[in-house]
């Protein structure tokens, strides 16, 4: 990502509510439009690097392969390499990953109410 001044107010402000707030917690983790994209698509089950991108086409190599290693990284999915040629990837949920389904889930029952206009 990058250097950040550690003894700025906006980084103590930061530190504050991530200790503080469960939501900003949640938000550091999956607060980006392609995550909770990607735990949907992970959410049936191992795919490859190429069943991911056509799952989300919208979304840029750039941004996928950004997106996984954030998540590799926060412990929410498992980037497993088999070493063969072409290269075998597959990436999976891990235990904390498979928690968050049910929020994931709940985010996409929330989204088709609101399409059918069931909060008017």
């Amino acid at each position: 990502m990058g250097i950040f001044k550690t003894s700025s107010t906006i980084q103590e402000n930061k530190q504050f509510a991530l200790d503080q707030c469960p939501v900003t917690h949640l938000m550091e983790k999956i607060g980006s439009y392609w995550k909770p994209i990607i735990l949907w698509q992970l959410s049936s089950g191992d795919k490859r690097y190429s069943e991911l991108k056509r799952a989300i086409p919208a979304i840029t190599e750039k941004m996928l392969i950004q997106h996984l290693k954030q998540l590799e990284a926060d412990n929410l999915l498992i980037r497993e390499s088999r070493p063969v040629v072409p290269p075998f990837v597959t990436y999976r949920l891990t235990k904390a990953g498979e928690g968050l389904l049910p929020v994931i889930h709940a985010m996409a029952e929330w989204s088709f109410k609101d399409k059918e206009g069931a909060f008017k």
